[in-house]
Formats: structure tokens, C-alpha cells, sequence
């Protein structure tokens, strides 16, 4: 089955879904999770004081992904799974390249991650990451669509 499961976490409800469903597999298996937050500081600093203000603020997004995973973390409850933690900076590539990449990196053979399901214009003007990664990656992809009493009629 699947050892090494990658969970990317974003503190959405669909990331909670996405981990709540790799635990399940991970149990299962007996298989080790591993909760990725990648920090994309490119979409919150730029201009022309982006480099002053990457110094200021790095330290603190990684600190939040940090706090974020590890509040994933406990969200799990007492369990006997293997549960890592890792933050990630993309270094100005899309998340999902770096998803990917820390996959291979780390011999993922599962990615479990939430999808918010956007279609049409909305799809197009914010992508989607979990549509990327599901397209690149080289192990099999679980997404994980939002909550169902979230999920808009006729979706």
C-alpha cells in the first residue's frame, strides 16, 4: 500500500478534508504522513522594497507554516501514525512544483491534497494548484473536494 504520504496543508477546510482522509489511508497501511506547508513570499512581497521586506517578513511566514502544520498536527488527536512536519519556501516557483518536487525529494508514493473544485472563470483567474500537481506529479494523486454542505448546487 502506501508508506509515505504526502499531505500539502494550506489551513483551508479542504486541506483539513485532504488530511483527515490521509490519516485514514495512512492507518491503514501503516504509513508514514508527512504535512507540507510551502510559503509563497513572492505573492505577498513585491515592489520596489520587496528585498527590505523579505527580511522582515520571512521569518514570520515560516514561523506561521510552522505553527500551521503542527496545529494540523494535533487537530489528528493522540495517534500512533508516524506524523513529520515540513515547511517549504517555493523560491518563486509555483506551489505546485514545489509540492512536487519536495515529493520526489522525499520518496512520496501518495499526495493527498484538498481541492476547492473552482470551475469556469473563477478556475481561470485563481488556478489550481491541486489540477498541477494532479498533472505532474510522478506518484498517484488523491484530491480531496470541500466539505459537501460547502459545495455549491449543481457542482
Amino acid at each position: 500500500m502506501y508508506a509515505n504520504i504526502l499531505v500539502p496543508i494550506d489551513g483551508s477546510p479542504t486541506a483539513q478534508r485532504a488530511l483527515e482522509e490521509a490519516a485514514k489511508l495512512a492507518k491503514l497501511s501503516r504509513g508514514r504522513l508527512t504535512l507540507l506547508h510551502v510559503v509563497d513570499t513572492t505573492a505577498h512581497v513585491y515592489g520596489p522594497d520587496a528585498a527590505g521586506l523579505l527580511v522582515q517578513v520571512q521569518p514570520a511566514m515560516l514561523k506561521a507554516g510552522q505553527q500551521l502544520l503542527e496545529q494540523a498536527k494535533r487537530e489528528l488527536g493522540e495517534t500512533e501514525l508516524d506524523i513529520q512536519t515540513r515547511v517549504r519556501e517555493s523560491g518563486g516557483a509555483r506551489v505546485s512544483d514545489a509540492i512536487v518536487e519536495f515529493a520526489q525529494e522525499d520518496g512520496s508514493d501518495l499526495i493527498v491534497l484538498g481541492t476547492h473544485g473552482r470551475r469556469g472563470i473563477e478556475r481561470v483567474m485563481m488556478g489550481s494548484d491541486a489540477e498541477q500537481v494532479a498533472r505532474i506529479a510522478p506518484v498517484p494523486v488523491l484530491l480531496v473536494r470541500r466539505p459537501a454542505d460547502r459545495v455549491p448546487a449543481g457542482r
